[in-house]
């Protein structure tokens, strides 16, 4: 069965002058327009297609890709407002999507607006629609991810104690202000992880890994770029974390953990003029091999 809104794989049933007509079950057949046929597409063949109501509301078939599904988030652009009706959306199809004014959270969306919705079938038209009404559509299954766990996020906005994000299309979490060296854009989609699920089911996230799991590939990313530079480098906890971003990619509390890890085992040396990789340790020979690992120690505390 063909889903509306949803990326279907249907077989070609016949060729006409409009296109190809695709077996769409219950729906019936499908028209996928001569423009966009696949080249070297024949009768039989099966196509990778979106289903959608095009202007005159015929369920019809297309081969280009809409920024999002019906089940998904996105952040659209506003390309129409119709004042009784809502404001119409930019969605990469020829057909833009409509946001009813009933679905509109804010006033005053103007054209060349950008707003996060959900995409979904109006129950009453069965049109594909969009909803600014996001906290309604997030799944009410009780969230279950690992510590550490790498997830997708796209940031819905702001609030006093850091940036909202939905989690791999399901969850709302939150990356705090503490952790992050710049302020993250709404509509921005990016990789995080799960730092902790809640009691009471929110989900705290990062864009490190947790714990071990975290300091440990960020302790490589660090001995990685020591060696390229020569074994010295001028960061150490006074550098700010915009430098700490640039430099190696990482937070500056996800740097300090490395960092802190790394002297522990003795594989860099940190001072007030940064970090270096530490001297290696030869092995004692004797008593005057004992002075010289007794020498090289005595080295390590400063670059």
């Amino acid at each position: 069965m063909a889903l509306l809104g949803k990326r279907n794989q249907l077989t070609v049933l016949k060729s006409a002058p409009p296109g190809f007509y695709l077996d769409g079950g219950p729906q019936g057949e499908l028209l996928l327009p001569g423009a966009l046929v696949p080249e070297g597409a024949k009768v039989g063949d099966t196509l990778d297609v979106f289903l959608y109501r095009d202007s005159e509301d015929r369920l019809v078939t297309t081969t280009e890709t809409p920024d999002a599904q019906v089940g998904e988030f996105a952040y659209l652009r506003v390309v129409s407002v119709a004042p009784r009706i809502g404001v119409f959306l930019d969605w990469g199809l020829a057909k833009d999507l409509l946001l009813p004014i009933r679905e509109i959270k804010q006033e005053g969306i103007q054209q060349g607006d950008w707003v996060v919705v959900y995409v979904m079938v109006d129950e009453k038209t069965d049109r594909i629609v969009a909803s600014m009404r996001i906290k309604r559509h997030l799944s009410t299954d009780v969230p279950v991810y690992a510590e550490g766990q790498e997830v997708n996020l796209l940031i819905t906005g702001e609030s006093p104690m850091g940036f909202n994000a939905i989690v791999n299309n399901a969850h709302m979490g939150l990356l705090y202000h503490s952790d992050l060296s710049t302020p993250l854009g709404t509509g921005l989609r990016i990789d995080g992880f799960v730092r902790a699920v809640r009691d009471d089911g929110k989900i705290d996230l990062s864009l490190d890994r947790a714990g071990h799991r975290r300091i440990e590939p960020n302790a490589d990313v660090i001995l990685d770029a020591l060696a390229k530079a020569g074994g010295r480098m001028p960061f150490h906890d006074d550098s700010t974390p915009e430098e700490i971003r640039a430099a190696f990619g990482l937070s500056k509390k996800a740097f300090k953990q490395a960092i802190g890890s790394l002297f522990k085992e003795r594989r860099i040396v940190i001072s007030k003029h940064g970090i270096r990789l530490a001297d290696p340790v030869k092995p004692a020979s004797g008593a005057g091999g004992g002075a010289g690992a007794t020498g090289h120690a005595g080295q390590g505390k400063k670059l």
